[in-house]
């Protein structure tokens, strides 16, 4: 093979935003993610999903360093994901997360909120920010609620401050960890139409979710993991209506209720 065919074999492709080699995970003796090999592209939308304790928290946290990983790489729009310091704050500000749990900052106010990663981490000027962080405030459905301490927010309304403060940082790829599993019924709907929002408007989003609906209207790709693998994956269409896997069908039998 010449040198020039050899860089191009190298070479990933500039649509490949995330890419994941071979990555393995152990919590002692437990080994969560095994051989995982996934690769999202830019403006995709992939949804993993699978049983509890299947590994998807675990692969989502992976991707913007939360937890490291044993053997394997991450490659995030074209450069490995650094171990520490400045870089890695710099590639966290790139990958935007949302929780399960808001991780808001209880004694600044919503506006604050959204505006302090600007200001600390982009190093954009305060005017600035507070007016960005009041467009993507709107945008959620949360501009009236600005001046207000996180507690004095509903659960839902919390979980769009957070996505705004992720959006603030004009990430590459957002995120979400179970975004809706400590939210009370009512309030799914609305988070979950933020993110169907984002998704229409070209965001790359990594999602992890119990939520089938959204899976099936937003998502380009499903990912089902089980054990610690990636067992499955395909557009929600070929998923739901005719999982290949004897595991993948016997979770679908499980949570979907005809």
């Amino acid at each position: 093979m010449t040198e020039v065919a050899a860089a191009e074999e190298d070479a990933v492709p500039t649509d490949h935003l995330v890419v994941l080699k071979s990555v393995n995970k152990h919590f002692g003796a437990l080994h969560v993610l095994q051989d995982i090999d996934l690769t999202i592209t830019r403006g995709e939308v992939v949804v993993v999903i699978g049983p509890s304790g299947s590994g998807k928290s675990t692969l989502c946290r992976t991707i913007n360093r939360l937890e490291t990983i044993d053997s394997g790489s991450i490659v995030i729009d074209g450069r490995p994901l650094p171990q520490e310091g400045r870089e890695l704050a710099r590639l966290r500000a790139d990958v935007g997360m949302v929780f399960q749990s808001f991780n808001l900052f209880a004694h600044k106010t919503v506006l604050e909120n959204v505006t302090l990663g600007q200001t600390k981490v982009r190093r954009v000027e305060r005017a600035r920010a507070e007016e960005r962080a009041r467009e993507l405030l709107d945008r959620v459905g949360v501009g009236a609620q600005a001046d207000k301490y996180p507690a004095q927010l509903s659960g839902g309304q919390q979980q769009r401050v957070a996505i705004a403060r992720a959006l603030a940082m004009g990430p590459k790829v957002m995120l979400f960890d179970e975004p809706t599993s400590a939210l009370d019924p009512e309030m799914i709907n609305e988070v979950l139409e933020v993110m169907r929002q984002l998704a229409q408007d070209g965001m790359t989003m990594v999602v992890v979710t119990h939520e089938m609906g959204f899976a099936r209207s937003a998502a380009n790709r499903v990912v089902f993991m089980a054990d610690g693998r990636i067992v499955e994956e395909a557009a929600p269409d070929q998923f739901f209506s005719a999982p290949r896997s004897d595991r993948a069908k016997d979770f679908l039998s499980k949570i979907l209720h005809h």
